[in-house]
């Protein structure tokens, strides 16, 4: 029997308890979960309490294992999903490791669902350890998150800024931590080109007809992502508007933009409306809105010349990879996580890194960037906050720069957009970026193990002097000036 590589027989596997979005499903967080539960099956047992909005299925466990057994080629995968209400509660965990006795503690996603956890973390942190594969969309770096990252043993941080934020935010404590650069990996399998001559090519010309009424579109911007307001889908039609002004009635007629995202939202805007009062009648933007498989999402990347995303607070970005994956272009905000994507580099020609010095580039520090993406600096970057998240930048573009970006990509031609779509893949799928899924997966199974294998119990009590509370003071750069 073939066996996948790292594969470890059922009974001698570490078991890790899972918690995130129930990996069945398809937010930003289950789809990434669920890529690393099935390419690291084969050498971890996982326990995933699978969390949803009112979730129908609370009360079932789901067992997954003979679906992976035939997908890894092996006969002892175990992988199963407590659907759930929310994320959990100290009571719920005191069970699952009563019951499951798993061998660490996987979190993913944002602090704010976890702060029940990292109130009993000593308590978890005196037998197993806790892993945190962990997110945050921008500076100043979250001083109000101090004690949360000091309660885990692991941060993997999705993006280089992320993992410079987890040690500034630590200070002297970073050295007690394993902090590793883990960035979001997409599968080769699920998203590829597709041009004339392959296999799925006529398919894809009968999902354009079925998705785009005009035939007579030869350019297409494409908008994936939740109709929220910091995905500023409301910026992103008047961006299309004034680039179909840019370069005149006529040849707009024949570009288009697709919004895969609900129209309406209460957390974001009615989308219609906005198209309504601000785009003549002859500017074509179509709405998206039925679910989508992952074929059909490839589909749609493949369709497009370019995808953009100006989101002014974003970690990570998932639509600006599985674009590059399709060997599409991306256009999108310089800002988080999405910065990691252009791959600017420094003075030295070297793929920038970040510090206290030089925390973000958001700013316009470097220029240089890959050849497969058309970034977009911020014109304005202002503080917003929240009693739970005091202070945050808003980094929001011009949408005439964003216009002016799409102008560009319009500009190269078909066989340019080609060649630099091409390169955005190559680059994705090489060792340096990481972000692919396999080097994503190899990326958790070494930080799982270097964290296992450092790994030293906390004492079950600590006596603590008692002193003066000092606030906590932000200890970078608040700009390049």
């Amino acid at each position: 029997m073939a066996k996948v590589e790292g594969y470890i027989k059922k009974a001698d596997r570490k078991k890790i308890l899972l918690l995130c979005d129930d990996i069945r499903m398809h937010s930003g967080v289950a789809t990434m979960a669920r890529e690393f539960v099935v390419g690291t099956a084969q050498k971890y047992n996982w326990y995933n309490l699978g969390a949803a909005l009112k979730h129908p299925e609370v009360g079932k466990v789901f067992d997954l294992s003979e679906d992976l057994n035939k997908k890894l080629d092996i006969t002892d995968a175990d992988v199963k999903v407590q659907p759930n209400n929310g994320y959990g509660d100290s009571n719920m965990i005191r069970m699952l490791l009563q019951r499951e006795k798993p061998d660490a503690i996987f979190i993913f996603t944002d602090p704010r669902y976890w702060i029940w956890l990292f109130e009993i973390e000593r308590e978890i942190r005196s037998k197993i350890p806790i892993m945190w594969l962990n997110i945050w969309d921008d500076y100043p770096a979250p001083m109000y998150n101090h004690d949360y990252y000091n309660s885990v043993d692991l941060l993997m941080g999705i993006s280089k800024q992320t993992c410079n934020i987890n040690k500034l935010v630590l200070g002297e404590k970073a050295k007690d931590k394993i902090i590793n650069y883990v960035p979001h990996g997409i599968n080769e399998d699920d998203f590829y080109p597709i041009k004339k001559g392959h296999k799925d090519y006529d398919e894809l010309l009968k999902f354009r007809k079925q998705t785009i009424p005009n035939d007579d579109i030869d350019f297409i911007v494409y908008f994936n992502s939740r109709n929220i307001h910091r995905k500023r889908p409301g910026d992103t039609i008047l961006a299309f508007k004034h680039f179909c002004d840019l370069i005149g009635k006529e040849r707009a007629k024949k570009c288009a933009m697709i919004m895969h995202t609900a129209i309406s939202d209460p957390n974001g805007t009615d989308l219609k409306a906005v198209k309504d009062a601000l785009c003549p009648d002859d500017i074509n933007i179509f709405f998206s809105t039925s679910k989508i498989n992952i074929k059909q999402m490839n589909y749609m990347y493949n369709l497009a010349d370019v995808t953009m995303l100006l989101t002014s607070n974003e970690g990570w970005g998932l639509a600006l990879t599985e674009s590059l994956m399709t060997g599409t272009m991306i256009i999108n905000n310089v800002t988080g996580g999405m910065q990691d994507q252009n791959r600017f580099v420094d003075e030295d020609g070297k793929w920038i890194d970040f510090n206290a010095e030089f925390p973000s580039n958001h700013r316009g520090t470097y220029k240089e960037h890959g050849e497969w993406s058309m970034p977009v600096f911020p014109s304005n970057i202002s503080l917003a906050g929240s009693p739970l998240t005091p202070y945050i930048y808003d980094d929001r573009l011009d949408p005439l720069d964003a216009a002016d970006a799409i102008k560009r990509v319009y500009d190269l031609g078909e066989e340019e957009n080609t060649k630099r779509g091409q390169a955005g893949r190559d680059w994705v799928t090489s060792d340096e970026s990481m972000m692919s899924a396999k080097n994503m997966n190899i990326n958790i199974m070494n930080s799982i193990e270097e964290c296992l294998k450092k790994f030293k119990p906390r004492p079950a009590l600590e006596i603590i002097k008692v002193e003066d509370y000092k606030p906590l003071k932000v200890k970078h750069k608040l700009a390049n000036y």
